[in-house]
């Protein structure tokens, strides 16, 4: 099968890769319909991350099953269906609790590689999720979000308390931040600030649902939510970035009392005491549990009631990976679809 490595920064690569097979009677292997490059994948693109070794690439998936294990009951082959970018068996403590993410038994799906024509998926019966039928093409770029980006900005949403009468500021315009913005309002959020400088984002972040668009980062940012909310700042605010000026600039923002959902994934981020201490805010995020929610989202996706395959500004084949991330990293795309 043809699959995506990156092999150092910069140097993404398509290659044939072994196709898989079941390893463990707990495993499902699906055929993707659709892939996709992910924010996170451009720190070690950028040299941020480091490569020791070449390493398979993607963690976002949609597909059908072709093939399941002998203790999978929950999936069989010919569904379609959605699943997060970490597998979890969907039964332990921490996993009824609403944390898939961190599940005892977790397997990171990047080290599967899901940008590639098929992929092992492990604990199929707690990861994947069955569609009520199969999708038409339209649906494709949404239920592709649900794998990562809308579960994301949804439980980023859901962490800085969004619902009626609530004022959501969002830091960070790209895929999750977009996706934030849809929960959100979904969830009811009155009035949504988001951050944003791209003039085709704020158009696709209003589409979502943002009342207001702030183009200042930083204290000068923060600034400006208080001014906007007679000098309360927001209920809560989405930080979808993952540096030390967004983690703060989303703190500064926050009113007492209220919440950040953070969901970047931090690269140097450090938080003073003291500073903290003093903003008496609850801070609550890390790698979102994307299975807690994806029922539900692709409830919301089937019946039509949202779109979020609108982040998805650029659709390349699979064979064009390399040209997917350098339009990511140069800004020229939000996201990109993988097609096969």
């Amino acid at each position: 099968m043809r699959g995506v490595m990156m092999y150092a920064a910069g140097d993404v690569r398509v290659e044939d890769r072994e196709r898989p097979s079941i390893v463990e009677p707990t495993d499902a292997i699906i055929k993707l319909a659709a892939s996709c490059v992910c924010g996170s994948d451009l720190w070690p693109y950028r040299g941020i991350d480091t490569l020791r070794r070449a390493r398979p690439m993607g963690h976002e998936y949609i597909g059908t099953v072709t093939e399941v294990g002998a203790a999978v009951t929950t999936v069989k082959p010919g569904d379609f269906v959605v699943g997060s970018f970490i597998a979890s068996d969907n039964t332990c403590e921490i996993c009824t609790a609403g944390y898939q993410s961190r599940c005892v038994h977790a397997v990171g799906m990047g080290a599967m590689g899901t940008q590639a024509e098929y992929a092992r998926i492990p604990l199929a019966d707690g990861t994947l999720v069955a569609t009520p039928g199969q999708p038409g093409p339209e649906l494709i770029p949404s239920l592709m979000a649900a794998s990562d980006v809308l579960g994301t900005g949804w439980f980023a949403a859901v962490a800085a308390e969004a619902g009626p009468g609530k004022t959501i500021a969002v830091v960070g315009d790209g895929a999750v931040g977009l996706c934030a913005i849809l929960a959100a309002k979904q969830l009811g959020a009155e009035r949504i600030i988001a951050f944003s400088r791209h003039a085709d984002r704020q158009e696709l972040a209003r589409e979502f649902g943002a009342t207001d668009i702030v183009e200042l980062r930083g204290d000068e940012g923060a600034a400006a939510v208080k001014a906007l909310t007679n000098g309360y700042g927001a209920h809560g605010t989405v930080e979808a970035v993952g540096t030390q000026e967004s983690m703060w600039q989303a703190i500064k923002s926050t009113r007492p009392g209220g919440h950040v959902g953070y969901v970047g994934v931090s690269h140097g981020v450090e938080l003073d005491g003291l500073r903290l201490f003093g903003s008496v805010v609850h801070l609550h995020g890390g790698p979102a549990p994307v299975r807690r929610f994806l029922p539900e989202l692709i409830r919301l996706i089937w019946d039509g009631t949202i779109d979020p395959g609108k982040v998805f500004d650029l659709s390349l084949p699979l064979e064009e990976a390399a040209e997917a991330y350098k339009a990511m990293d140069e800004r020229r795309a939000t996201k990109v679809l993988l097609t096969f």
